[in-house]
């Protein structure tokens, strides 16, 4: 038997869709959809803040950082699914596995941090104009954009380090179309509660609180929209506001869902149905919701 630190396997099988062959194609088909969607959309965005000085703000330089980490996120994901649904070959290097999930975690943990920072930003957009200058000065919006660059890394290397030291000698089918936390550790073969605990409080302190946070923000967004004198000016609030939640609790709530579980009551159909939403849907609405309906991006 090998030491702890070591493991047997070289590779895994991603195993995806595969027993749902009726709706292969189909699954196919829209993931590509999505995937193009969300990479061409997200690349405007990034183009057009670059290139545009009149978009050179704390909001856009925001909404550049969350492109950037919504093409990272998918194209983490989504390029390897699209090749596996294509191909007989559903194998991944061992090490190949552990980087897709450090990325993946990376990017993940980065833009729950990022939608806190930018509901911050609204709020003080919208609560308090005048101070707004001064309180989301150039320093203060580059510190919180890398505060949520170190916590991804931190965490996106920590928790990869810790999975993929376990000792992996038995099963290599992964019951998932990417590497991700809870069917990897199902898969090591130790006991894996410390792991399990430690997924469920970084979902508590990264997923639970920021969706927290920024229900908070958006509470005191909308009584201050309740203040504002023009009915017209209440609705386009109204109607960002409710565009911006409804994003972030599909994002948020489908994590808490597929990571607070314990693994007995971990379901695999489910969580890749759910992961679906947070990996591929999502980023192809992001910069439609946040960005291309902006007045200023138009």
């Amino acid at each position: 038997m090998k030491k702890d630190n070591q493991s047997c396997l070289t590779e895994m099988v991603l195993l995806g869709f595969s027993d749902f062959q009726t709706i292969q194609e189909l699954l196919f088909c829209l993931v590509l959809i999505f995937y193009f969607i969300a990479f061409m959309r997200n690349n405007l965005v990034l183009i057009l803040t670059v290139i545009n000085s009149t978009l050179h703000t704390p909001m856009y330089f925001f909404l550049w950082n969350l492109s950037f980490v919504e093409i990272g996120y998918t194209s983490s994901i989504s390029p390897k699914m699209l090749v596996n649904a294509l191909s007989d070959n559903q194998n991944i290097s061992f090490w190949g596995c552990g980087c897709q999930m450090c990325f993946f975690i990376l990017f993940g943990t980065t833009e729950c941090c990022l939608l806190c920072v930018m509901a911050y930003d609204r709020y003080v957009a919208i609560c308090k104009p005048l101070q707004y200058p001064y309180i989301m000065n150039l320093s203060k919006c580059t510190m919180l954009v890398a505060a949520s660059w170190a916590i991804g890394v931190f965490v996106g290397l920590g928790q990869s380090i810790s999975i993929f030291t376990l000792p992996f000698c038995g099963s290599d089918r992964i019951s998932h179309f990417f590497c991700d936390l809870m069917p990897v550790l199902r898969l090591a073969s130790t006991n894996t509660y410390k792991n399990e605990v430690a997924i469920a409080t970084i979902t508590v302190l990264l997923i639970l609180v920021p969706l927290l946070l920024i229900l908070f923000s958006y509470i005191l967004i909308i009584s201050t929209i309740f203040t504002m004198p023009l009915a017209k000016n209440q609705n386009k609030a109204f109607s960002t506001c409710s565009s911006h939640l409804a994003v972030v609790c599909i994002f948020y709530e489908t994590g808490i869902v597929t990571y607070i579980r314990s693994s007995s009551e971990y379901s695999m159909d489910s969580s890749r149905f759910l992961a679906l939403l947070y990996t591929v849907v999502t980023p192809s609405l992001n910069p439609t919701i946040y960005s291309l309906r902006n007045k200023e991006i138009k």
